[in-house]
């Protein structure tokens, strides 16, 4: 029963308090868009695919950028995106891929739109009679530092000096000259 008289007691003490004295939570730093703090722009990542022809058994590697289309057989793979996991992390590869070829009446059709991912080719795989097609690697930059990266052995820069606190004025004399 004290507890809970207690528990009243603090609530209402913390409800009371007037604004100005509960603490303020830190506003989070606002992103910086620095170009060299980012990733690798989309339209500079290289994207490399493996194919397989299972009638003729040629395989090939094909080297394209995100949105190229490139021809293998009768296949035609238009590469949307690619994504690498950074190196400090644990390596997962993907691009998203759209296939069309041609179908039983000779149509062009999309057999396939989606993710490939180049460490589990089996959770979404381009499923033909003919061809297998599979991700290789995406290339991509990451920044060597970010806004919460601790260096371990270096010291924390210095703070910036304050600004200089402007003089008082002085204040009027009680003798006064006329």
């Amino acid at each position: 029963m004290i507890r809970n008289a207690a528990r009243a007691a603090l609530g209402m003490v913390l409800f009371a308090a007037p604004v100005s004295a509960q603490p303020v939570p830190a506003a989070e730093p606002t992103p910086r868009a620095a170009t060299a703090k980012l990733p690798t722009p989309n339209a500079e990542r290289v994207l490399v695919i493996g194919v397989l022809d299972k009638v003729s058994s040629e395989t090939r590697d094909l080297t394209l950028k995100p949105g190229e289309t490139v021809r293998f057989g009768k296949l035609r793979i238009s590469a949307r995106t690619c994504e690498a996991s950074p190196p400090w992390q644990r390596p997962h590869t993907g691009a998203f891929l759209q296939i069309d070829g041609p179908v039983r009446d000779n149509t062009v059709k999309r057999l396939f739109s989606g993710w490939l991912f180049a460490e589990s080719p089996s959770l979404n795989s381009f499923d033909n009679a003919r061809y297998d097609v599979w991700v290789r690697s995406c290339a991509m930059r990451f920044p060597e530092t970010g806004p919460r990266t601790v260096v371990v052995g270096k010291s924390a820069p210095a703070p910036a000096p304050a600004p200089a606190a402007a003089a008082p004025a002085p204040a009027p004399s009680a003798h006064s000259e006329n």
